[in-house]
């Protein structure tokens, strides 16, 4: 009797963590849920130091004050840094690439981010220095564009103008509605 006793108490507690390990998985999902109809980030973090390598070797560091993580969104998921963001690009041991701006959004699903307010592309390789109020970037093609005024600095030229498309690197551009002084070699 006191045997059978012990294998039914074992048997209920068993029963009752098992109800509890599946009742929690509805109640992340309805807080997700929760946090989406109510437009709220799935989470916040503050002073971002994300480093990314590849083979062992960093290739990127973003610097962030404040990450909003709308990740949970159904049809557009994206990460939002309302007091700014710094994109650090890393080539062969060197700072190649920066970005930075006052405003940034990133959508996960389309690689496709928009840099807003004070906006500074620089290429330190190739002493190129790019300003605009917004800029779109597109991650998957490493693709700059914008419709916006932009000034564009080079180690001989200064170009202003309103739209500018150009590589990720900023070695070709085509830059639209176009003014300044141009050296060119013959």
């Amino acid at each position: 009797m006191i045997k059978s006793f012990k294998y039914i108490t074992k048997n209920i507690a068993i029963i009752f963590m098992i109800a509890m390990f599946f009742s929690c998985g509805n109640q992340i999902q309805e807080v997700r849920d929760f946090l989406a109809d109510k437009n709220l980030p799935i989470g916040v973090a503050e002073n971002i130091k994300n480093i990314h390598t590849d083979s062992g070797r960093v290739d990127l560091k973003l610097y962030a004050p404040l990450l909003h993580d709308f990740t949970n969104r159904n049809k557009h998921p994206y990460n939002e840094f309302p007091e700014g963001v710094k994109i650090v690009t890393i080539d062969k041991n060197k700072d190649s690439l920066v970005v930075m701006g006052n405003y940034a959004i990133s959508y996960t699903k389309t690689n496709i981010s928009e840099i807003r307010n004070k906006v500074v592309v620089i290429n330190y390789a190739d002493y190129k220095k790019l300003l605009t109020d917004q800029l779109f970037w597109d991650q998957k093609t490493k693709y700059f564009y914008t419709e916006k005024p932009f000034t564009l600095i080079t180690k001989t030229d200064t170009i202003k103008g309103v739209g500018f498309d150009a590589s990720e690197d900023l070695k070709t551009f085509m830059a639209k509605q176009s003014k300044g002084s141009v050296y060119l070699n013959d």
